[in-house]
């Protein structure tokens, strides 16, 4: 009995260490053999990988954003709206003019020597010329003093002379403005842009997460890596248990919630205007100035004669006029003439025409459209995981064998077993087959060593 359950031991260990995948094989600690005392029995066993459960907070929904559309305000305000524009009105300030007299002088003062006894013709220059020659200072000649004529009568033409009785002047005369009415747009609700919302879309995603890590355990049948059990001949194969998986579903923003702007166009009014098409002008017609005829005498040949001072006598050949020519002062004629005068000329006076208004209502912008943007978190899930903290590895661990394993002691083991939950088989104080399996499920169940009746899993089973 006590050379089949070495060999047991013995055969689990070296299949252990055989049959283990490539990514399953643990770390060696055996290459030295332990401090063993007599009596005392040693085998490789393998000490499990330890884990420890960790939760974690997988996010199921990202963040994203929440858009609040707030709409444009509008205010009703009276605009006043020009239906005729201003103009200029253009008056006539007609020529001032003022009467004024003047007198002309039709022949000026003068000291003439005219003929005695007559209308007054005058004396001929030859005839002062003859005197001059007589050795009389005309200058010296007193006024009174007369002198016997002889003459060839002087001729005269007469002349027409035009006298202006009134000036010049411009008569201005006013075109007044002339206006069309046409239709005009005014607008009465401004342009404005409004803000529609997009909302966020979303797409499903799905993601394994790890739950149980695989592992390898030693089960009955037949496979690719297999040992013999040295107590019952039976086929053991090393199976590999997959890692476990859960598969979750996260909901993931696809395209964050965005506004789109549209435009709003203006509101227009139709209203009748009237356009100033051609402003008030003036014309301007000149006026002419008046005249007066006076008709004056002009000397157009002297008299032909000589004379001789009263008393004298006149020389053989000359022929005596008959008249006497005396030096008498003669006033000047005169004549009042009476016009009128630009005192002051015609213009024009512009006068302000104000432009014609009406009130109509009008909506004005007083606030655009905006958003307001809220956060919107995270949505998570808790997902508990085993994580390894430490790899499993061989150790050398105080075993059971023949010189210290007693019957009673094989059924104490059998029977803890069978007090925790497992079927070791007959409590006959025999290890064979069911109770090294209920054994090993025992050791993996509580994540002892496995490989041999350690005295760790006697202190767990409470076995003394």
């Amino acid at each position: 009995m006590n050379k089949t359950f070495v060999a047991l031991f013995v055969g689990i260990v070296s299949s252990l260490l055989t049959t283990i995948p490539a990514h399953a094989q643990t770390a060696d600690n055996t290459q030295t053999l332990p401090d063993a005392k007599p009596g005392e029995c040693y085998a490789k066993v393998i000490t499990p990988a330890k884990f420890t459960t960790r939760s974690e907070e997988v996010i199921v929904q990202e963040e994203s954003e929440r858009i609040k559309t707030v709409p444009a305000k509008f205010e009703q305000r009276e605009q006043t709206v020009v239906v005729r524009e201003a103009s200029q009105r253009v008056t006539v300030v007609p020529a001032a003019f003022s009467e004024e007299t003047e007198t002309v002088v039709l022949q000026p003062a003068e000291n003439n020597w005219i003929l005695s006894g007559s209308s007054g013709a005058p004396a001929s220059p030859g005839a002062l010329e003859g005197i001059v020659r007589s050795g009389i200072e005309l200058a010296s000649v007193e006024v009174g003093s007369c002198f016997n004529e002889y003459f060839t009568p002087a001729e005269y033409k007469t002349e027409t002379q035009r006298i202006m009785t009134r000036e010049a002047s411009e008569k201005i005369v006013v075109l007044p403005a002339q206006y069309e009415t046409v239709e005009e747009r005014v607008v009465v609700k401004e342009a404005y842009t409004r803000s529609v919302d997009i909302p966020a879309t979303y797409r499903s995603e799905s993601e394994s997460v790890l739950v149980e890590p695989a592992r390898s355990v030693w089960k009955k049948g037949r496979g690719p890596v297999e040992k013999i059990d040295n107590l019952t001949g039976e086929i053991m194969c090393l199976v590999e248990i997959p890692a476990r998986y859960e598969t979750l579903t996260k909901t993931v923003l696809d395209k964050p919630a965005t506004t789109k702007t549209v435009d709003v166009p203006a509101v227009y009014k139709t209203i009748q205007v009237k356009r100033l098409v051609k402003p008030a002008s003036e014309n301007r017609v000149a006026v002419a100035a008046e005249f007066d005829t006076v008709s004056t005498k002009v000397k157009v040949a002297d008299a032909g004669f000589f004379w001789l001072k009263k008393g004298e006598s006149a020389n053989e050949d000359a022929r005596a006029s008959g008249r006497e020519v005396c030096l008498v002062e003669q006033p000047a004629q005169t004549r009042t003439v009476k016009r009128e005068v630009v005192k002051t000329p015609a213009t024009t006076q512009v006068v302000e025409v104000p432009a014609q208004y009406e009130t109509v209502q009008v909506s004005r912008l007083s606030a655009p459209a905006t958003e307001s943007r809220t956060m919107v978190p995270a949505r998570t899930k808790t997902v508990t995981r085993q994580v390894q903290v430490a790899p499993s590895t061989m150790e050398w661990r105080q075993i059971l064998c023949e010189t210290n394993t007693t019957p009673e002691l094989i059924t104490s083991i059998q029977r803890a077993l069978k007090r925790e939950g497992y079927n070791p088989g007959s409590l006959d104080g025999v290890i064979g087959q069911a109770t090294m399996v209920a054994l090993e499920e025992y050791q993996t169940k509580e994540n002892l060593d496995r490989g041999g009746l350690t005295y760790e899993t006697l202190k767990a089973l409470k076995v003394q």
